[in-house]
């Protein structure tokens, strides 16, 4: 039978530390089943039939995100704006930001997609300015706003470095029905350029390695503060 007369002492300090670290692994392993679930949620999403408008804005914001919408209605061409990126390849750039008028009136920030900088200009690429009734498809999303690093606009050439479309909408003196973007899929534009399906799908997924490391570690201590206690003859096995 072994027998444990704990230190006061080192038990003050094993115990609160210890009870630290096996918290933040069970922590970890929590935010492991949300993050599954919410690349799950995602994954359904993005493969799922497209809804209506009046659909993804009846729905609450968390749930609304990354949902394919597909809307009917007209381009506001002479009102692009253009968020400065970085294309595939490293290659600097503009995501082509475009309102789109749908049926009923209300209006939708889309990014039609990537053009190098050459092709900012939409005299460039005068074939990609489609006109008339159109239906397009995309993906439903917040975009990131804009922080104290990011650079001032060039309102004179409309080239932001955030999308921050609520303000590239008040530029051109237009209303959002919602302060979100509609990311178009990968169809072609005439002329090859802007190309859409830009949308990235990145959700770093560390928490068990971050759960195994927690873990190891109250181990460790627990390896260190019973050897401590048999080298001090608090504990024995006999």
């Amino acid at each position: 039978m072994p027998r444990f007369q704990p230190l006061f002492k080192p038990t003050l300090w094993f115990l609160p530390a210890f009870l630290l670290l096996i918290a933040l692994g069970v922590w970890q392993v929590h935010r492991l089943h949300w993050k599954l679930g919410l690349i799950a949620e995602v994954n359904h999403h993005l493969t799922a039939t497209p809804i209506s408008l009046a659909r993804v804005l009846a729905l609450p914001p968390d749930q609304a995100q990354y949902r394919r919408v597909t809307l009917t209605g007209h381009f506001l061409n002479g009102k692009e704006s253009y968020a400065f990126a970085t294309g595939s390849e490293g290659m600097p750039g503009y995501h082509v930001m475009t309102p789109f008028v749908a049926a009923g009136g209300a209006v939708v920030m889309v990014d039609r997609g990537f053009v190098p900088k050459e092709f900012r200009n939409p005299q460039t690429r005068k074939a990609s300015l489609l006109e008339g009734l159109h239906r397009i498809t995309g993906i439903w999303r917040t975009p990131s706003p804009a922080n104290l690093f990011t650079p001032a606009p060039d309102l004179r050439q409309r080239i932001w470095y955030a999308r921050d479309i609520v303000a590239m909408a008040a530029a051109v003196h237009v209303r959002l029905v919602a302060p979100m973007v509609l990311e178009a899929d990968a169809t072609p534009n005439p002329g090859g350029w802007p190309k859409g399906g830009q949308t990235v799908v990145d959700f770093p997924n560390n928490h068990l390695q971050y759960a195994i490391t927690w873990f190891a570690l109250a181990a460790g201590l627990l390896v260190i503060y019973l050897l401590y206690h048999r080298g001090q003859g608090r504990l024995r096995f006999s």
